[in-house]
């Protein structure tokens, strides 16, 4: 497949997904807007936020955004954790995993997510959102190093501002970056 084909079936598989509502090319010019904006994002309290997912995304020959709804299927893994040194002192818990957690420490911060009392650190934590798997794209249809993420609300809206959509809180959106298989 040409490169062009490459793009054109991960858009097609993607568009394919349930719950997926529109998908499109991100331009160089909006990564570049994006990836600024992610530099100035806080979480609660003035928490720092590092966008890893972006950051790796953008990386890639090909960073691809889709649109979604609820229907959606979950992430494959944590999507946002806290570090504190290095050492992960929080993370998304998911309702198929929330057994990996029974009997430890944890102080629940919501429905979702749960900080380890044991490995609380006396220094700075930070929200680090990771880059996640996309099983659906990979070496079969033509990419390679496929990573996906959640970008921050402020750079989701600057971007479909960009791509001539409206905001709608109904819907969310995903990066998936991928480089093509030579």
């Amino acid at each position: 497949m040409t490169r062009e084909e490459v793009v054109e079936n991960a858009l097609n598989i993607i568009k394919g997904l349930t719950g997926v509502r529109t998908a499109f090319v991100l331009d160089e010019n909006i990564k570049k807007q994006m990836l600024a904006e992610e530099g100035t994002v806080q979480g609660a309290g003035g928490t720092a936020v590092d966008n890893q997912g972006v950051k790796e995304a953008f990386k890639r020959d090909v960073v691809i955004a889709l649109i979604k709804d609820p229907r959606f299927r979950p992430p494959p893994e944590p999507t946002i954790i806290m570090t504190s040194n290095g050492v992960v002192v929080g993370q998304e818990i998911f309702p198929w995993t929330a057994h990996e957690v029974e009997g430890q420490n944890v102080i629940w911060l919501s429905d979702g997510f749960c900080i380890f009392v044991d490995r609380i650190q006396d220094a700075p934590s930070k929200f680090v959102m990771p880059p996640v798997s996309f099983p659906e794209l990979n070496p079969s249809n033509g990419c390679k190093d496929v990573v996906s993420c959640s970008p921050a609300p402020t750079a989701d809206l600057m971007m479909r501002k960009h791509a001539g959509m409206e905001d709608n809180g109904k819907l969310a959106s995903v990066l998936v970056g991928f480089n093509f298989v030579e």
